[in-house]
């Protein structure tokens, strides 16, 4: 029997980088994620949906930032939440996993696949069972309609295609779990 363990939004980040002009690499994160990690008898994972604010965007510019929410980028008014849920979970071995899933921005969906190491749920001081999970990958902005872009004077693009991004989740088991 699976058991869904809720994501710890204090302890979860998510994490992006894209380049400027071709010269310098801007970094960002979503102050706001939610969702749940379903696990299996075995602490295998089964399945994943995480929910993501679009408004939450931070690059610690103001400016760029309600760019990036504006219809330009996100359009976080009309789209306001990033949705990932995972349609397959392959296990690799030594903990890792390949997490396939589709990714909704801006109302756009579409597949994308990267790898993710679990570690072995432990108690906290507090008694709380808890997992973690970090993953890596890179996307390209335009597959999800995130098209606005300026080309410069040296040809180089105002703001890089390709999104870079790192994710470090931690869940935690609903309390039925943990009393067990």
């Amino acid at each position: 029997m699976s058991q869904k363990w809720n994501i710890d939004p204090s302890h979860t980040s998510i994490t992006f980088a894209v380049r400027h002009m071709g010269l310098a690499t801007v970094r960002g994160q979503f102050n706001e994620v939610s969702g749940q990690v379903e696990l299996d008898d075995a602490n295998q994972p089964v399945a994943i949906e995480a929910r993501i604010k679009a408004a939450s965007i931070d690059t610690r510019d103001a400016q760029r930032d309600a760019h990036l929410r504006s219809a330009d980028f996100l359009d976080a008014d009309n789209h306001p939440e990033i949705v990932f849920k995972s349609t397959q979970i392959e296990p690799l071995g030594n903990q890792r996993y390949r997490i396939t899933g589709d990714l909704t921005i801006r109302g756009v969906t579409r597949p994308v696949t990267f790898e993710a190491t679990l570690t072995t749920p432990v108690k906290d001081p507090w008694g709380n069972l808890r997992t973690a999970a970090h993953a890596e990958g890179t996307l390209n902005r335009k597959d999800w309609g995130l098209t606005w872009n300026q080309v410069l004077e040296f040809g180089a693009l105002l703001v890089g295609e390709e999104v870079r991004f790192e994710i470090d989740v931690e869940a935690v088991a609903p309390v039925e779990a943990q009393a067990q």
